[in-house]
């Protein structure tokens, strides 16, 4: 696997931005590819840095890229950027132009942990034709309603006040997509026992099984460390190549 640093243009940001991407050296694309986002206080290298993705995906046909999201949450702010967009438009984009990617709905996953894990749910659901599927490993899934939190002031500029707006909001993202009768992407969900955000995860994991929404749920020992992804990123992997109808790691 070839290991590649970009620095580019963001317009959603207008800014410069960062991401790795993991390609493979072998085998002809295009690939497809794995968006893989990071968490509240990291960066574009905290997966390389903290996990053996390299090593998991290193017999794979698979891109992964790895996108620095600052502490955006992957949403488009009701007071500041436009993290969603950044995503969508100039991450994907730059990646489909300059990488052997597989430029269409069959050739993405997306998944992450934590603000990431949220993120990528948020961005599956409000782009199901974006997506073929995504994972959310311990997810701040409920976070545009954690507004008791010591840095309140910086989720209401991201969320706003009150109810949170539908495109923020998983459950009302996810009810768009199934009054509107289109295709979900497949969608994994997984956290740890000991995890603070475990009680979130299942409250989502419960609104999807009351809507009969198809999706696979998982706890396991664990809390919010790296430890805990780095096992389970490998079942995420698996759970995507089905998805993406790769061969078998």
């Amino acid at each position: 696997m070839a290991l590649i640093q970009a620095h580019f243009w963001s317009d959603a940001l207008s800014k410069q931005t960062a991401l790795y991407a993991i390609v493979p050296e072998r085998g002809r694309g295009p690939f497809p590819v794995f968006y893989l986002l990071h968490g509240l206080s990291d960066d574009h290298t905290i997966w390389l840095r903290r996990t053996r993705i390299e090593s998991h995906v290193s017999e794979m046909p698979l891109i992964v890229v790895m996108p620095d999201g600052y502490r955006g949450f992957y949403a488009d702010h009701v007071e500041g950027p436009a993290y969603g967009r950044y995503i969508v438009e100039d991450v994907i984009g730059f990646a489909e132009r300059t990488l052997p990617a597989l430029g269409k709905r069959a050739g993405r996953c997306i998944g992450g942990l934590s603000m990431g894990g949220y993120g990528a749910l948020r961005l599956a659901l409000a782009h199901p034709d974006l997506f073929v599927s995504a994972n959310s490993h311990s997810g701040a899934c409920y976070a545009p309603r954690m507004t008791g939190l010591p840095k309140a002031h910086e989720f209401r500029r991201i969320f706003g006040r009150g109810k949170p707006r539908p495109d923020h909001d998983l459950e009302a993202l996810a009810l768009r997509i199934q009054r509107a009768g289109k295709t979900f992407p497949q969608l994994r969900i997984d956290c740890g026992t000991e995890d603070f955000l475990l009680q979130r995860n299942r409250e989502f994991h419960a609104f999807l099984e009351k809507r009969r929404i198809a999706h696979e749920y998982a706890e396991f020992p664990g809390g919010h460390e790296w430890g805990y992804w780095d096992l389970h990123v490998r079942e995420a992997l698996d759970f995507h190549a089905r998805a993406l109808k790769l061969r078998s790691r």
